[in-house]
This record gives structure tokens, sequence and C-alpha cells, in this order.
């Protein structure tokens, strides 16, 4: 198969599962879809993120104040403005075009916050431009707070569930794929560049300011796509869902699945969302772990960070894995 359409071929298997993750999801109950529904929105969070912090090297702690900038921009043109644009949405084929279209709407939003953040505050580096972002964050979340029109502190309620299994997961595909060709494409080696030696990259020449402009905005937008669709599936929305800890609980996932390995940040995704509802139910020995699965669940962080500091998939290069495997097949 050429390296050209291998991508492809991948996107064209995301997409399957998406349909195959939609058919399944009529059959399990409703806090298992739940689950599987959190897991999918963090996947295109921690990717999102994977591409500022993992890719470009640059450390943001914001996230979640892009997310709620999209959840709130789709919140309002699905509650809004679709309405007025084609009348009756909901349990109509419309709904799909109101949903698309607000998640655009969220995120572009997102993305021009992310502009107009990104120039000032990433020509600062390391714990100085984490300082910005958490503070941005944080405003964020109380300018959202003390708007009255927005439902202040009690949030958007009734927003219509229009978000479904295959939405989410067919936008995962897309972010994964996306990001893949982007990094991987001769451009994109400007962002791994500016990673591995900012200085180096400057002296030849490399923008570094634009290229970690460019991955701050991209990021926020897929953040606010991912915060349209929490909020389409959620049916409320409040400032308080995307406070300073929702953004450390993103920046683990990228830790803990390897910075710059998006596959490793997917599965880290999935991973640090189902185990604490496992942990929720769990018991031995008579005795139960919801009391302090939260325990538990920040000790496995611990050991993991203890064992594998660089992540649980960093440094490991699956085209040569596949290769080797391959090769080993075929003697």
């Amino acid at each position: 198969m050429s390296k050209v359409a291998r991508p492809y071929l991948f996107l064209l298997v995301g997409i399957i599962v998406a349909f195959g993750l939609s058919a399944w999801a009529d059959g399990i109950n409703p806090y298992d879809q739940r689950i599987v529904m959190n897991i999918g929105i963090n996947m295109i969070l921690a990717a999102s993120l994977n591409l500022i912090n993992g890719f470009t090297g640059q450390f943001s702690l914001g996230h979640a104040g892009f997310m709620s900038i999209g959840a709130y921009g789709a919140a309002i043109f699905t509650t809004m403005i679709a309405p007025g644009m084609f009348g009756e949405v909901a349990g109509t084929g419309m709904q799909d075009v109101a949903l698309f279209m607000g998640l655009l709407f969220g995120g572009i939003i997102s993305a021009l916050i992310g502009v107009l953040v990104g120039i000032p505050s990433l020509r600062l580096k390391g714990d100085y431009l984490a300082i910005v972002t958490l503070g941005f964050g944080e405003i964020i979340r109380v300018i959202i707070q003390n708007i009255p029109s927005l439902g202040g502190s009690l949030g958007i309620a009734n927003i219509p569930r229009y978000t479904t299994f295959f939405w989410v997961f067919f936008i995962v595909a897309i972010v994964v794929f996306f990001i893949q060709q982007l990094t991987k494409s001769t451009y994109g080696q400007g962002f791994l560049a500016v990673r591995d030696d900012e200085i180096a990259a400057e002296a030849m020449g490399v923008n570094t300011t634009r290229y970690k402009v460019e991955a701050f905005v991209i990021g926020a937008f897929f953040a606010g796509v991912a915060g349209g669709l929490y909020g389409h599936y959620n049916e409320l929305i409040r400032p308080a869902d995307f406070d300073f800890l929702k953004s450390v609980e993103i920046i683990v996932m990228v830790i803990l699945g390897g910075m710059g390995s998006t596959y490793g940040v997917l599965f880290a995704a999935a991973l640090l969302t189902y185990v604490p509802e496992f942990l929720r139910g769990f018991e031995l020995f008579g005795v139960k772990f919801d009391s302090f699965r939260m325990s538990i669940y920040s000790l496995v962080l611990i050991i993991l960070m203890l064992t594998r500091p660089q992540g649980l998939f960093g440094g490991i290069d699956f085209k040569k894995l596949m290769k080797k495997e391959i090769k080993f097949g075929n003697r």
C-alpha cells in the first residue's frame, strides 16, 4: 500500500468504527453509553492538546477554557440561531445540520479567542506560559459565570441532545487524521523543530511564534468542538464543568499517554475516563472501593509516572514496530 493511501485507509477505518459504535450503542444501558461518550470527547480534547504540548513543546493549562467557549457557542447557535434559520429542528433531518453548524460556530469562536490569547502569550516559555494560560482559563470561566444571559453559575439548560456516538467518534477520526497528516507533512516539521530546539529552529529561519500560535489555534478549535459535543449530550453546561481541574485532567491524559504520541494519548484518555467508573462499583473480599476510588486512581497515576516517566507510549515508533512484526511473520 502506498504511503499516500495509508492515512486515508485509517480514516476510513475510523469512520466505519464510528458507524459500528453508533449501532452498538442502542443495545447498552445509558450509564455505559455515557462512559463511552465521555471517552470519545476526552479523546478529542487530549489529541488536540497533544498538538500544543506534545508536538510543539508548549505547556498550556487553559484547554478547558476553549472547551467552555465552544460549548456555550454551540449551545447558543442551536437554541437561539438555528430555530430562526431552520424553524423546527428537533426530531427532523435538520438537527444534524444544526449540530454541525453549531460545532463549527463554537470551534471558530474558540479559535479566534485562541489567536487573541496566543499572539501575546506564546512569546513566553515554560512556566510563564503555563501561568498565563491558566489565568486565561479561569478568566473565561469567571466571565461566563457573571453573564446573566448565559445563565450565570447555573449555566444553560434544556440544550437539545443532538450528539450521537457517530458524531463523537467520527470527529475523533477526523482529528487524528488531521493531526497525523499535519505533523508528518513537510510544513508540519516546523512544529517538531520548535519542540526539539526552539533556538536552533529560529537560527534556521523558522518563525517559531507563528508555529506556536497555529498549534494553539488548531488545538483551541478542536477543544471548542469537543465542548459543543459535550453540551449537546449532557443537555446542560455550567461554568463549573470547565474549571482548572478539567484542564489538569486533559494534561494528565497527554502526559500519561506520551507527549507527542497521538495513539498514546487516545489510549490514556480511554483509560483515565474508564478507570474511575470501574472502581465505582468494584468490590474485593467484601470491601467496596467506591469511597476511596479517587485515591486508588491517584496511586495508579503515581506508579505509572514512576515506572514510565516518558508516558505509556512515549518513545515508541509504531511504524518501525509494525515493520518488525511483519518481517518476523515472514520468516
